[in-house]
């Protein structure tokens, strides 16, 4: 995984990061808002979802300390960052900020 890692979020098109695990029960409750987020911006913006139980080295260069942690990139540059759950309209905001 990390070595596409660096090229998915090399992108000129913003990558929204979600470092999540299964047992987190505000993970779950982010779930959804992605899907809506996704289906809102569309080609927009990539939204990846990174296991950190699964994926621990990358988890820990991002010095991912709680999830839900949502990172947004832009041509590999994080430009936004924050851990816990945000509500739809505020996740479509801070990632057209990063659009351009």
């Amino acid at each position: 995984m990390k070595s596409n890692f660096k090229d998915i979020i090399n992108s000129g098109t913003p990558v929204l990061v979600d470092f999540f695990a299964d047992w987190c029960g505000p993970c779950k409750m982010l779930a959804p808002i992605l899907k809506q987020v996704k289906d809102e911006l569309g080609d927009s913006v990539k939204i990846v979802k990174i296991d950190v139980d699964k994926n621990q080295p990358l988890a820990a260069q991002f010095q991912v300390k709680g999830v839900p942690t949502m990172i947004l990139f832009r041509n590999g540059e994080q430009k936004w960052r924050q851990s816990g759950v945000l509500q739809k309209d505020e996740l479509i905001a801070i990632i057209n900020q990063h659009k351009n």
